[in-house]
Order: C-alpha cells, then structure tokens, then sequence
C-alpha cells in the first residue's frame, strides 16, 4: 500500500511541476495581452475555481477557520503581495521574450531560500550548502556582466518566491493549499478588478475585444488562466503530502529546466557563451545542493521520527 502511494505522489508532484514548466506556452498563447491583464485575469479566475471547489467539498469551515486567525491571515497577505509580483515579473518576463530569465530565477531561488534562513530564521549552513551558494552568486555575477546589468527578472523571481516561501513555511499545517490559495487571490482580487477597470476605460483591454489575434478563444484562454493555476497547486499539494521531503526537492528542478529547454529551443532567444557558463555554474551548484539534501535525508528521517514520537504524547492544550 505504501509503495502504491508513493508512486501516486511521484505522479502527482511531476505532474504539477510539468504543468508549471509548460507555463511560458500557456502565458505567451495570451498575446497580445500584456502583464497586468494576464495576471489580474489569473487572480480572478483562480478565486472562481477555488471558490467552486470550495463549495464542492464544503470546506467553508476550514477556510473560515484559516482567515479568522489573525496573524495567519496578516501572513497570507504578505505573502499574496509577494506571488502577485512573482506572477506578473514571470508574465512579463514571457511576454517580452525572457523566458532563459525566468528559467534561471527557479534555479536559484533554493539557494536563495536557504540563505535567507540563515539571515531570518538563523539556521546554520552545512559545508555544501555554503560551496552550493557561493558558486549561486558567482552565477549571477557572470550573468550579469555578460547582459552589462543585473539580472533583475531572475533575482525578483527567486527573492519573491523565496520570501513566499518562507512566509508560507511560517504558517505550517494551519493552513491548507485551497484555503491558502483562496485567501491570497481574494486579497489580489480588488486590485486585479480595478486594474481591469482602467485597462477597459483606456481601450487597452484584449478580453471581449475584436482584432487580430482576439476573439473568442483568446478570451476562454484568459478566463481560464485560473484552472491550470489552481489546478497544479493542489495537485502538487496532494503529491507533496505523500513524498519526502528529498524527493519534492529534487522534483522542483523538472520546471526550471524545461522552461530552459523552451526558452533555447522553442522560443529561440540567444544564448552568448557568457551565459551558458552562467547556467552550468547554477548546475554546478544545484548539485552540490542536492548531494548535501540527500546526504542529511536519514537524520531529517530520524527527527521526523522523534517527532511524531512527541506528538503521541499527552500535550496540555492551551487556553
């Protein structure tokens, strides 16, 4: 039973991190919209199809459990400031022919999450985990002096999806995928309305608009956004609950290099040497990452076991 569960997981998590490779396809079949209306359109539509799966399972007391606790909800809404810009830097990046950039950002921002450990949570580094980001920042650094500036697309995707990561990380089990998801779009939904407001009264907006490239499916497209967004959230949630830790890890690299591949071979944009040197460091790196993840997987075992040792024992509830 166990193995069959496993494979599941496995199943499930590459999935969703397939889905989410195959988002440059998804966002540049959207032009000749811009940024600010793919993402306000992806906000809105994901709130629709939350709140129907919602309504489905009947999770209404779980979700208003979650935004009743206060500093949760004060967390959640950091952390939709954090995935709003997440999202229209990536749509940006897309729809501007930068797909390599946002590729690098995902590789990244590991390396960028443990170190903000270290700066916010004060967690201590191991040997490879400190060779991991150092030959990180000597990456960005090549990088950058072959683009003559800062990578700024992949430094803002890696540092917002870190910090959400961290913030969500803060939360723990309290908060579920679909309530989580539910309450950071809710709290992007204002925004997303007014921001289509403005776009419609300037004639800027593509949805119901009729021109080359519009029509009707480009507006289901659109509106649809919020399906694969939802979607691969929860089944990525679903996969999540039955793999380890060291597997989900290994699993977030499947995105990252099959936007890469898209970005070379689909989209077709230059790769000067200086940056193909830049991204074999990144390898380099997410190498060493990963041997020291899989490395510490039997203590990270040992302490999950103590854990839910402690757990079985009587705790006295709080008032």
């Amino acid at each position: 039973m166990t193995e069959a569960l496993d494979r599941r997981g496995l199943a499930y998590g590459t999935s969703a991190y397939v889905v989410w490779g195959l988002f440059p396809i998804l966002m540049a079949a959207l032009k000749p919209a811009g940024a600010l209306e793919i993402v306000a359109w992806r906000a809105l539509s994901s709130l629709l199809v939350c709140i129907v799966i919602l309504a489905a399972v009947g999770a209404w007391r779980r979700l208003r459990a979650v935004a009743d606790h206060r500093p949760t909800l004060l967390r959640l809404s950091a952390a939709s400031v954090l995935i709003a810009i997440n999202w229209g830097v990536m749509v940006y990046a897309v729809v501007t022919d930068r797909v390599a950039s946002t590729s690098l950002g995902y590789y990244i921002n590991p390396l960028l999450t443990v170190g903000l450990s270290v700066l916010l949570l004060g967690e201590r580094l191991r040997r490879l985990q400190v060779a991991a980001i150092v030959l990180g920042g000597a990456a960005v650094v090549v990088i950058a002096v072959e683009l003559g500036e800062l990578p700024w697309i992949s430094l803002v995707l890696a540092g917002s999806f870190a910090l959400y990561s961290l913030i969500k990380k803060s939360v723990g089990d309290r908060v579920d995928a679909l309530s989580g998801l539910t309450i950071e779009t809710a709290v992007i939904a204002p925004v997303a309305l007014g921001v289509l407001w403005v776009m419609g009264a300037q004639g800027n907006a593509t949805v119901l608009a009729r021109g080359e490239g519009l029509g009707w499916w480009h507006d289901i497209q659109m509106v649809g956004t919020g399906t694969w967004t939802a979607g691969a959230l929860l089944v990525f949630a679903a996969g999540a609950r039955r793999l380890p830790l060291a597997v989900t890890g290994m699993l977030q690299y499947i995105a990252p290099t099959m936007t890469f591949a898209l970005a070379v071979w689909y989209f077709q944009e230059p790769m000067p040497p200086g940056r193909w040197i830049g991204f074999a460091i990144v390898w380099i790196a997410l190498v060493l990452f990963s041997i020291d993840a899989w490395r510490v997987r039997p203590l990270s075992r040992r302490r999950a076991a103590g854990v839910a040792r402690a757990a079985e024992q009587p705790v006295a509830e709080p008032l």
